[in-house]
């Protein structure tokens, strides 16, 4: 596989208000790690071609279409995928409760839950293409989503995979203090803009990562940043 061509990807941003102020969930990228070493994150990772077959609930009609724009993944794969890498990584459950008895590789362990994947209050958020030079490059979407739809506790990542530590929820407010990569930042930007009522509702952002400005478009619509 060539390791520099650009993979499809998902993330997966969780929200949640807490007494103190909205938070977002984040982990740390192991400092061996070929992509984002050391840096703090959202769940996310590659679609894999089984995300396409799984049985994702309650897609919204609006998500559907604006997931559909520009892509060679269907909606239910780049969901799932975002799903998946958030259980895989975190061990959190964006689902319904229900029986799954075929589920394919990469998925026994959350069908074991008694859950099925739900995209219920999922929303395309941004877009973004990891920089040329990189060793690894992503198109990758990010889809937003609300705590409130967890069918797990918020705090308990006893079921995590070892690929992110110290996970946590990080207060907006408090999220630059990390160390971030560049597009987590602009995220983070939008999402503090989303959470203030503030946020053009013109488009899903896409940072391309095609040209020297580095320029934020719109998709079906105009250069915003």
């Amino acid at each position: 596989m060539d390791k520099t061509a650009i993979r499809d990807a998902a993330t997966l941003i969780l929200l949640r208000d807490l007494p103190d102020g909205p938070a977002v969930l984040m982990g740390q990228r192991g400092k061996s790690a070929a992509f984002m070493p050391g840096k703090f994150v959202f769940p996310g990772g590659a679609i894999d071609p089984n995300d396409a077959q799984v049985p994702v609930q309650a897609i919204a009609p609006d998500v559907q279409v604006s997931l559909t724009q520009d892509s060679k993944h269907t909606p239910t794969a780049i969901l799932a995928a975002a799903i998946r890498e958030l259980w895989e990584e975190t061990g959190l459950i964006l689902g319904t409760p229900g029986t799954w008895h075929d589920a394919h590789q990469g998925w026994r362990g959350f069908a074991g839950t008694g859950h099925l994947p739900s995209a219920q209050g999922c929303a395309f958020f941004f877009r973004a293409v990891t920089p040329a030079g990189r060793p690894r490059r992503f198109d990758a979407r990010f889809v937003l989503a609300a705590a409130d739809h967890l069918a797990s506790d918020p705090d308990d990542f006893s079921r995590a995979e070892d690929e992110l530590s110290h996970l946590q929820w990080v207060h907006l407010a408090k999220a630059r203090d990390f160390d971030l990569p560049f597009i987590t930042q602009v995220v983070l930007a939008e999402l503090t803009a989303h959470v203030n009522g503030t946020r053009t509702d013109a488009g899903v952002p896409f940072f391309r990562n095609d040209d020297e400005d580095r320029l934020v478009t719109r998709l079906g619509g105009a250069a915003v940043l």
